[in-house]
C-alpha cells in the first residue's frame, strides 16, 4: 500500500474512532441530564443538575457532542480524560479495589485513555478544528 493510501486509512480510522467514542459518551450523559435512555439509575429520572452526576451529565452530553464534531477537541478531551480518571478513582476503586477487573471500572479507564489520546493528537484532519486551523494558515 502506498503511503498516501495508508495515511488516508489512518485518518479515516482516527475520525471513526473520534465519532464513535463521542456518540457512546453522549449516551452516558443523556440519562443523567434529561432522564432519557432509561434515565439516571434506570428510573427515568434525571440527576439533579448541581450534583456531581448532573455535572457529569453536562460534561458527557456536551463534551461528547464536541468530540463528535471535532470542535475544541484538545481541551475538551483533556477535561473528559480527567473526568473519567476521577470517576475511576472516586467511584470504581471504592467498589472493589484498584484493579478494573475487580471494580467494574474498565469503561472509565478506557474512556480516560482514549480522551487522553485525543487531547495529545487532536481531532484529526476530518474535523471542525482542522477546518478552522486551515483558515488561519
Amino acid at each position: 500500500m502506498e503511503n498516501g493510501a495508508h495515511a488516508r486509512y489512518q485518518y479515516l480510522a482516527w475520525t471513526v474512532l473520534r465519532i464513535a467514542v463521542g456518540l457512546a459518551f453522549i449516551t452516558h450523559g443523556l440519562p443523567k441530564l434529561f432522564g432519557w435512555l432509561g434515565g439516571f439509575g434506570g428510573g427515568g429520572e434525571a440527576a439533579e443538575l448541581m450534583s456531581r452526576f448532573g455535572v457529569a451529565g453536562v460534561l458527557e452530553t456536551f463534551g461528547g457532542l464536541l468530540i463528535v464534531l471535532g470542535l475544541f477537541t484538545r481541551p475538551v478531551a483533556f477535561l473528559l480524560s480527567g473526568q473519567m480518571a476521577v470517576a475511576y478513582f472516586w467511584i470504581h476503586v471504592g467498589r472493589g479495589g484498584p484493579w478494573w477487573w475487580e471494580n467494574g471500572g474498565e469503561l472509565a479507564m478506557l474512556y480516560s485513555f482514549v480522551f487522553l489520546f485525543f487531547a495529545a493528537w487532536g481531532a484529526g484532519p476530518h474535523s471542525i478544528d482542522a477546518r478552522l486551523s486551515a483558515k488561519r494558515d
